[in-house]
């Protein structure tokens, strides 16, 4: 996916949205911080998350850090394949390394992230 084509949560996570579904991953950004990924808790399918509420964790060798749903709404599928191997989040974080889909509630939550061109300033700022 083309990250100029995506949201982005103050807390690294992007979305794409497709209709009322939301494929969800994290930024390039959050990767190179996080460094070293170990581990990947994911959600159960059909679980509902709330805006803004933690639906996983990613844990690397030096921090575990929670996942936040950007938007509420109900788990459609979780990448599965990251349980095994986590290398896509790091070396494909836009496209294979997507954590999970969602199907949104209300996509108006959206409007409230940020476009890529917003969060490169947001990271700058937090890299200093």
């Amino acid at each position: 996916m083309d990250p100029q084509q995506l949201k982005f949560a103050r807390s690294h996570e992007w979305v794409a949205l497709n209709g009322t579904e939301a494929t969800i991953g994290i930024s390039e950004f959050a990767v190179k911080e996080l460094t070293d990924l170990v581990f990947i808790q994911l959600p159960a399918v059909g679980r509902r998350f709330k805006q803004g509420e933690s639906f996983g964790e990613v844990e690397s060798v030096k921090a575990v850090s929670d996942l936040y749903a950007p938007c509420a709404g109900e788990i459609a599928a979780v990448n599965g394949k990251l349980v095994d191997d986590l290398g896509p989040l790091s070396s494909d974080p836009f496209g294979t390394g997507w954590i999970i889909k969602l199907k949104v509630d209300d996509p108006a939550q959206l409007n409230g992230l940020m476009d890529y061109a917003a969060y490169q300033q947001f990271c700058d700022a937090e890299a200093h």
